[in-house]
Formats: structure tokens, sequence, C-alpha cells
């Protein structure tokens, strides 16, 4: 029998045993066999940038004002998948970091939300809250956290780990692969990024908007290593205070230069809706949080990153080592500005010249000749109704308090006064006891609910999770299913209609978490030698990202990874 011939281009010499495994595999499924492969590069440093809230489009809308040396530098040395979408509906941070980082959806890694309510505790639980896990202070403060999320207020403590994560990560089985000599780590601006991307055997460290400190938790240390100490000594942060957020270029030449005075946009307590942003003295308690809604925090922690490189000497040896970095500014600065917004244009083209530096530093101390580059976004962004409604979109905002009060008048009718124990975005929690004491069938109560929530201006679709299985397949109910776990997800998932704005109450004035196209499609971009600079266009999905990591690594996938090795970064026809 003929068979195709296949120029399969895998990554280096001394893992030959790898690759023949990962070849086996691939005959086995059903590809044609492999009759030669080339060794094209030496990886040293698999380094993974997730842009908090990048939607794919604001990388062609702002093209014209990025360097030589940055967003642009990738697509000349890789490919890059322009049609890259999540499968899962609810599109948060916590969701799509944890989904890239072990290439399966939150039905099984278990991070459904950024929060999710505790039936056992009777409250919101914190995606990775952990008790047993307490921050480790800096300058005697013990609090650390991402106040531009208002959940996060909530949690019940301050302790940080991936304890609620349910799946390996892509950092994991490298740790495990060459018997935990292989250095993993991640760094963000907020604590879910990096615990997520760091997995259960890396360590993590965020940005604290308490203290301006880059932090960990005990699950990691007994102690910060000396060079963090001497970093944080540094107070790089406070540099800011008594300055502003100021454009990068003129403001004629942005795109969106009329966008900056908009009466929708928020004003975080001062820092106004036009340029520039003042941030203010460094005893404000928003100083920190202003820093982190500006270009300012994500060149914070390209420092400190780069810092981790050197100090922990990642890529200097044979053995691969893993860095997530994941940036925060895009996403807060598209809370509370919009991504039409010009603020959104030049957090942007600033993180484009930080990225560049990065590359260089990189390229200096280990060689992008080493370094597999993998970039990405957890999810996109919706605009602000209020912009669209100037457009001529019929849209607005929906309140919780609406999707509440309809449940309950629904409960009513089963002789239950508050059927409602809680709603958090997308999912409202039912009242089992008082659902069990009016002696009513509940899974007849939340087919009622469904059906009345769906009748409701601004609500597209109200899913009751309890016959997920049995409803037939759609796009939309096959993301809600991808979303389901049983012992985390509510009673009722709430899909808004598009563009339509669904979050409790608070400075907040755009949101992502819906299953529509403009949070789902992110950025995908595979550069590293060997890799064929292209641009590919058909539909793929974030979850194939750690399986192609590890293929390229000569690895299994991480155990529990639904997506597929995207061939034309291993040039597989």
């Amino acid at each position: 029998m003929n068979r195709e011939r296949l120029d399969v281009r895998l990554p280096y010499a001394r893992h030959t045993r790898g690759n023949f495994a990962l070849v086996f595999v691939l005959v086995m499924l059903g590809c044609p066999s492999v009759i030669a492969a080339t060794v094209d590069a030496d990886i040293r440093l698999v380094l993974q940038i997730t842009v908090d809230g990048l939607r794919a489009d604001l990388l062609h809308r702002y093209n014209g004002g990025f360097s030589e040396g940055g967003f642009n530098d990738l697509p000349r040395r890789g490919t890059v998948y322009t049609n890259a979408h999540y499968q899962h509906a609810n599109t948060e941070t916590i969701v799509g970091h944890a989904t890239l980082a072990t290439g399966t959806f939150p039905s099984l890694h278990g991070l459904v939300g950024n929060v999710w309510f505790d039936r056992e505790a009777g409250e919101l639980a914190y995606n990775i809250e952990d008790p047993d896990s307490p921050l480790l202070p800096t300058r005697g403060d013990e609090t650390a956290g991402d106040q531009v999320d208002p959940a996060q207020k909530r949690s019940r403590t301050h302790g940080r780990s991936p304890k609620a994560l349910l799946a390996p990560t892509i950092g994991d089985g490298l740790a495990a692969y060459y018997g935990g000599r292989a250095k993993v780590f991640g760094v963000s601006g907020k604590d879910r990024s990096a615990v997520a991307m760091a997995g259960k055997t890396g360590k993590a460290f965020w940005f604290s908007t308490n203290t301006g400190d880059f932090v960990t938790s005990a699950y990691y240390y007994g102690s910060y290593p000396e060079w963090v100490a001497e970093w944080n000594g540094k107070r790089q942060a406070e540099g800011c205070a008594g300055k502003s957020w100021s454009l990068l270029n003129d403001a004629s030449t942005y795109l969106l230069a009329d966008q900056d005075d908009r009466p929708y946009e928020a004003d975080l307590k001062g820092y106004g809706r036009v340029f520039p942003h003042p941030f203010g003295q460094a005893d404000d308690k928003l100083f920190y949080t202003r820093i982190l809604v500006s270009p300012a925090g994500d060149r914070l922690t390209l420092d400190f990153s780069k810092a981790l490189i050197s100090h922990e000497k990642l890529g200097q040896d044979d053995i691969p080592d893993y860095l997530s970095i994941s940036l925060s500014g895009v996403d807060a600065v598209n809370h509370f500005f919009g991504p039409s917004s010009l603020e959104n244009e030049d957090v942007v083209l600033q993180l484009d010249r930080a990225l560049a530096d990065l590359f260089a530093f990189i390229d200096k101390k280990i060689g992008l000749e080493h370094t597999l580059i993998v970039l990405s976004a957890d999810h996109g962004m919706a605009d602000m109704p209020e912009y669209l409604s100037e457009l001529g979109y019929a849209v607005g905002r929906l309140e919780p308090d609406r999707l509440v009060a309809a449940a309950n008048q629904v409960g009513q009718t089963f002789g239950i006064d508050e059927v409602v124990r809680f709603f958090y975005r997308p999912y409202l929690y039912l009242d089992d006891e008082e659902i069990l004491a009016a002696k009513a069938d509940r899974v007849e109560v939340e087919r009622a609910i469904a059906n009345a929530l769906t009748e409701l201006g601004g609500v597209e679709l109200a899913a009751a999770t309890s016959r997920l299985s049995a409803m037939g397949s759609n796009p939309l109910l096959d993301q809600v299913r991808n979303n389901h776990h049983s012992s985390r997800s509510g009673n009722i998932y709430v899909i808004q209609s598009p563009y339509w704005f669904l979050f409790e109450k608070g400075p907040v004035v755009a949101m992502h978490g819906s299953p529509w196209r403009y949070d789902t499609h992110v950025p995908l971009v595979f550069a590293a030698p060997g890799v064929e600079a292209q641009q590919v266009h058909r539909l793929v999905h974030p979850v194939d990202v750690a399986p192609t990591i590890a293929a390229l690594l000569g690895m299994s996938p991480p155990a529990s990874a639904q997506g597929t090795v995207l061939r034309e970064v291993l040039r597989l026809k």
C-alpha cells in the first residue's frame, strides 16, 4: 500500500526516542507513515506568553503601529493561526489559562469560572484559594490579590495554590518527563493566571495590588528566594508615584484618537477618562491597581520575568525549561475603558515594545534559536453596549437581579418562596433543600426556570445543566457542556444575547465571559526554529496548544488533554 511521504520537523537529536514514540502514535491513529524526520532545533526554553483579554482582531487593527521586534516579529519566525476559538462557554481568565495549560476543557480541569458557589460551605469559592497555602508576606503584608476583579474581594482566604486544578498541565508533564530536572515557572499580574500555568509542580509569582511586590504562597516556597526579595526591595512600582500613563505617540497618529473621552468609560477614583491618567501617590489604596490598569503593570511583569530567567538560569542546560508569562494590562484596561478605546490601542502598542525588549533579552541570554515561543490569549472581549448602541446595535445591560427575581417567581409556582440560593455569572444555583421541602421535582423546576429566563430580553439561552446530556447538539449547548463540572457548575447556565453585558454591579464597564465569537477568538502563534513562517486560516482551538508543545518536545501530551497536535507546526500533511 502506498503511503504519503511526510516531512516531519522534530525538535532535537537527544529526543529521538521520544519523537519515534510520537510518530508511532500518529501512525497508529491512522496518519500516513513517516519516512523521514529532520532535526531543527535544540529547544532549551518554552516561553508561553498569554495576553489576557487580547481579542485576536486587535493585532490586525493596530498592526500599522507595531515595531519590528514585537508582535510583528513572531509571524516572521513561526506559524500564525488566524481562526483560533475556545470551545467552552464561560470565557473567563482562569478558564482560558487552565485550558491552555492542560489541553482540556473545564469539564475535566474543573476551573469552570473565576469563582463558583461552594454549596457545602454556602459561599463563593475563588478558583485558586487555599487556606493551607498562605501568602508569604512582604513588608509585613499578608494579603495580595487582583483588585480589578470584584469577585476576589469576596474570597474567603488569601491563601493560593493550584489545589482546585483537576488536570495536569504541560509544565507538570515536562517536570515528570525529566525526572524533576526541568524548571517550571508561572509569572503574571494576576494570581490565578500565574498559578494555573505553573500547574502542580511549578512555581508561581504574581503582582500584588496591595503592596506592588511580586508575591507567592507557602505552596511554592518556605521563604522568598534571595533574588525575589532583592527585586521587591527595589520598590520599582513606586517609581510611578506622582506620574501618569501617557500616550506612547502623538495622539493624531492613533486609529482611535477620537475615542478618548466617552461618558460610559469608568473613572477609577481619580484615574480619569482621558489621557494622561495619573497614578497618584504610593500611599493611595488604588495606586497599585492603577498601575495594573496601564502598560506599567506589564513592564513590571516582564522585568520581573527577566530577573527570574537570569537568577533561575532558565534555558542554560540541555534540559528544556518552561516559563509562562501572563500579561494582564490589556484585560484590565478593557474592563474600564473598553476594547475600542484610545486606552486599549495604546496599551497594546506599548506591550508590543515591551515584548520586543523581552525577545531581545532572551536572544542574548538564551538564544531565540533555542526558544519555543507560544503566544495566545485566555479570552477576547466585547465592546461596551453603550458604544455599540451609538452604532445602532440593539443591546443593553442585563442585571443579575432581574434573573434572580424571574427565577424566584417561577419557584413560587411550585410553592417555593425563594428558589435561588445564589447567582454568579453564568450560573444560577438553586436551593435543593427548599425544593425538597416543597416536594417539587427538581428537574421540572429547573426546566421551568430555564424556559422563563430564556424569554427575558437580553437572554439568548438558559439551560438546565441536569438536562445537558439529553438536549440536542448545537454550538451553544456544546460549549456549555464543555464548561460543565458536576460539583462546581450551577443548576442553570445563563447565556446573554450577543453584545449584551452581564455582570454584577461595580465599576467594570466592559466584560467578557460569553460563548460568542468576540470572546472566543484569540491569537495563536508558534514561533521556533524549524517551524514554518505561515498563516493558517482553518479553525483550531486553544486545547490544541498543550498537545502541540508536547509533540515538539517529543513528550506525551498532558494526561487529560483533549486537543490535537497542530499539524502545520510539525509540518504534518
